[in-house]
């Protein structure tokens, strides 16, 4: 069953039936060191969640952060092997409409289960709109009552994610747009929380992921999405745009949006910012690009 390939609402998610739709709870708490804690979204969810969600936290399921990071950023990305073993444990089908939530509008973690499951292949997996409060203040019914699902067998295979080489001639040579969707004061290298490094890949233009929500947590429509991204990335098709952040989830908000505003086949850098400044031998620049 194939209902939404992007972004799902609230009350399409709620109607529909419960053997044909597989509900994700990713909440996360991302916040700068300090303020950080890892645990949070699995203790939000043992409190209340959406009935019948199962349970992916960015760190454990959706990210490799037992092995190290080895230019790979601070989240790198999971193996197959790992994300497939999650899928098998949730009970994942083929025919089932995926509906990934965050608290965040989709920016955190839910986005980044998005584009984990699109690169394994997977197309009918949706970002509810709106997130973890959209549903509640609707009303709509939630338990903590931890679901019992029936393991199933999956085997996923992860589509190339372009490096760090590629990206660098792709760059140099104008043929590929490098779109960065952190808080701009990061990206002008004003400040710098999270990494040894301040400031941004050169040539690399400015699309902060807050920017495609509106006051209330929701996206913005289609055709607002469409003129804003088509404003940035001018000639540039879609496919030869690539998204980045610091840790390569915030950008999939970004990727997202652009799926959601019908401009389809961007890639992302995955390893980020993160991993760019990993290497010393990289340049780095400052300023508003």
């Amino acid at each position: 069953m194939l209902i939404s390939r992007t972004l799902i609402d609230a009350a399409t998610a709620a109607r529909l039936p419960a053997n044909d739709v597989l509900f994700v709870d990713a909440r996360f708490d991302l916040n700068q060191p300090g303020g950080r804690d890892p645990g949070k979204g699995d203790q939000d969810y043992a409190l209340s969640h959406i009935v019948g969600a199962v349970r992916a936290d960015l760190d454990r399921d959706l990210a490799d952060m037992d092995s190290p990071s080895n230019g790979r950023g601070r989240h790198p990305l999971p193996s197959a092997v790992r994300f497939s073993a999650w899928l098998s444990a949730a009970g994942w089908r083929p025919d089932l409409q995926v509906v990934v939530y965050d608290a965040a509008g989709g920016s955190l973690a839910a986005a980044r289960f998005w584009w984990l499951a699109r690169l394994a292949g997977i197309d009918n997996v949706a970002v509810l709109d709106g997130g973890w409060p959209a549903w509640v203040e609707a009303g709509l019914p939630v338990d903590n009552v931890l679901p019992v699902r029936e393991p199933t067998a999956v085997r996923v295979n992860f589509h190339a994610a372009i490096g760090a080489d590629e990206l660098a001639e792709g760059l140099s040579s104008g043929r590929l747009l490098l779109l960065d969707a952190r808080a701009a004061p990061r990206f002008r290298g004003d400040v710098e929380p999270l990494d040894p490094v301040a400031g941004h890949v050169p040539g690399a233009r400015n699309r902060p992921f807050a920017d495609n929500l509106d006051a209330h947590g929701y996206f913005l429509t289609p055709e607002e999405l469409r003129l804003a991204f088509a404003a940035i990335i001018g000639p540039h098709p879609p496919e030869d745009v690539v998204h980045m952040c610091g840790s390569g989830v915030t950008a999939c908000h970004n990727l997202l949006a652009m799926e959601y505003a019908g401009l389809c086949g961007s890639r992302l850098y995955a390893p980020s910012w993160s991993g760019w400044v990993s290497d010393p031998s990289r340049a780095v620049t400052k300023g508003d690009g």
